[in-house]
């Protein structure tokens, strides 16, 4: 699939998909609060670097909408809150699945 047909949208048509994935596994989990305090904390490292790597020139982002806030495009703001939330997320979730299982084999082991 050639998702090149939002033009300058490209990379925020991206980045919303991937947050519905990202907020489907926090809500899963019922992680919010630990997802919202990660990413508060990395945040501010994540800025400096992604504007350092900008601003340097250590890549570029053609298929974006040019909308930037404090010298970065508004899509990378999204990146940076996304990837914390996707990874709380899954590790979350993982955590919830494995206590499930663990609860319903000792309920299930014989006696």
């Amino acid at each position: 699939m050639d998702i090149t047909v939002f033009g300058p949208y490209t990379y925020l048509v991206t980045e919303v998909a991937w947050a519905v994935v990202a907020v489907a596994f926090v809500t899963y989990a019922d992680a919010w609060r630990a997802a919202a305090r990660t990413t508060l904390v990395l945040y501010p490292f994540a800025y400096v670097w992604d504007w350092y790597t900008l601003e340097v020139g250590v890549f570029e982002i053609p298929l974006r909408t040019g909308v930037e806030l404090l010298g970065i495009p508004i899509e990378e703001h999204l990146f940076m809150l996304l990837i914390p939330t996707m990874v709380v997320g899954v590790h979350e979730t993982l955590r919830k699945r494995d206590r499930t299982r663990e609860s319903s084999s000792v309920e299930n082991a014989p006696q």
